[in-house]
């Protein structure tokens, strides 16, 4: 088999080797994914689903019953008072930009406690200057940064929210385009802790992407006032073909939904235009998806950590999300493990990632994605910007098999180019 997929001897044996002393956290894996799909399954029976849920609405989408129950089921899962589901969410980051100005006004106060955030959000706020922005329209922007790789300055946050009146903190918990830890419910829950000390009315909303069902406890319900994520990543399952959620207190998500369409008409309108069925499967599939991703972000670190190369995390470390770092401090080996990503995956796997300037983002960047869905990163996928130290952000894996096949075809395209 792996003959006809011009897959190395040598590779395989180490992979053989890696996944010998695998085999205890991957047992750890099935259980928590036995965990999350009872959960989901619960969900499923308790909202009521039934096939009736499958079907579409078209034009102003008026009592979609699917979308409704979809959104009860979503905001059972995630532990949420209400949820907002909807394709016409074009990614996570259009989610975010959404949430950010539902709830900000002029003069009022973004506060970012885990440092910069991801790349996308740089105009979207205003660190880069757009006329679209957050401070275009009069909304200020601070930062606090984390100590070391992932923890927060609790003293630096709670003198400043003594100072300062705030009117919203966001956390993003995945790494974004940076090489710290991505943020554990731990760290979460403490930092909460440590703010409402001092500001009970401060909202706290939370970047959630890529850490659905890497841990069993939602930010939700260590005290967080909303969440958002993407479809295409962990929720989706691999299966939805768009979208993503705001979940969390019911009237900031009601003020979500009249900023996604309009005020007076909010979460009432909204057409599902067929997409029902996929976003609920995907969620059905979903901790199996995120366990065979989680798979294969381990067997990465470990494989890649024995080849001489910088991981993050390591093979045995904690997780809270699906990603992994790999730091090459060479352009062109990461150009050439992203390039064999792509010849491993099931859609363009003959064609050649090259670094381009892609849309929201000041570096260059190359992305390896040859999946069904475009730009879903719950298939495995692997990116990167174009800048020192020159690292890949892999993540996803539909089936740890197929995750498997792919990191074999990264590492031998590493190798014959070494």
């Amino acid at each position: 088999m792996f003959e006809e997929l011009n897959i190395s001897k040598e590779t395989i044996e180490l992979l053989k080797k890696e996944e010998e002393k695998l085999k205890e956290i991957f047992a750890k894996i099935d259980e928590e994914c036995e965990y999350n799909t009872s959960k989901v399954l619960s969900a499923f029976q308790k909202c009521g689903v039934s096939e009736s849920a499958f079907s579409s609405t078209t034009g102003y989408g008026y009592n979609d019953l699917g979308r409704e129950v979809i959104e009860k089921v979503f905001a059972y899962v995630l532990k949420a008072e209400s949820s907002l589901v909807r394709s016409q969410f074009i990614s996570g980051t259009h989610a975010l930009t959404v949430a950010l100005f539902a709830f900000l006004r002029p003069n009022d106060t973004l506060l970012s406690i885990s440092g910069t955030p991801y790349d996308t959000l740089h105009k979207v706020i205003g660190i880069v200057p757009n006329a679209s922005s957050l401070a275009s329209y009069g909304v200020k922007y601070e930062q606090i940064d984390l100590i070391g790789d992932d923890d927060f300055d609790y003293d630096k946050i709670q003198e400043y929210l003594k100072k300062n009146k705030t009117k919203l903190i966001k956390i993003q918990r995945s790494k974004g385009y940076s090489t710290r830890k991505s943020i554990s419910i731990d760290k979460i829950e403490k930092v909460i802790k440590a703010i409402r000390e001092i500001d009970k009315e401060v909202i706290i909303m939370i970047d959630n992407c890529y850490c659905e069902f890497v841990e069993r406890t939602t930010p939700l319900e260590v005290g967080a006032d909303i969440i958002v994520g993407s479809l295409i990543k962990n929720l989706g399952g691999g299966v939805a073909p768009n979208g993503a959620y705001i979940a969390g207190k019911k009237e900031l998500v009601d003020l979500a939904g009249e900023r996604l369409t309009c005020p007076g008409e909010g979460r009432e309108v909204g057409p599902t235009l067929g997409i029902n069925k996929s976003i609920l499967q995907g969620l059905f599939w979903a901790p199996s998806v995120v366990a065979s991703s989680l798979k294969t972000a381990i067997l990465t670190s470990a494989a890649l950590e024995d080849l001489g190369y910088i991981v993050e995390p390591k093979y045995n470390d904690p997780r809270a999300d699906i990603v992994q770092l790999i730091t090459f401090n060479d352009k062109d080996k990461l150009i050439k493990y992203i390039q064999g990503i792509q010849m491993g995956s099931p859609v363009d796997s003959n064609a050649i990632p090259v670094p381009w300037d892609m849309p929201g983002y000041e570096d260059q960047v190359i992305m390896a994605a040859g999946t069904f869905i475009q730009g879903s990163t719950i298939e495995l996928s692997a990116d990167g910007p174009i800048r020192p130290p020159y690292v890949a952000y892999q993540q996803g894996g539909l089936t740890y098999y197929y995750g498997k096949i792919g990191l074999a075809k990264a590492i031998d395209c590493l190798n014959k180019n070494n």
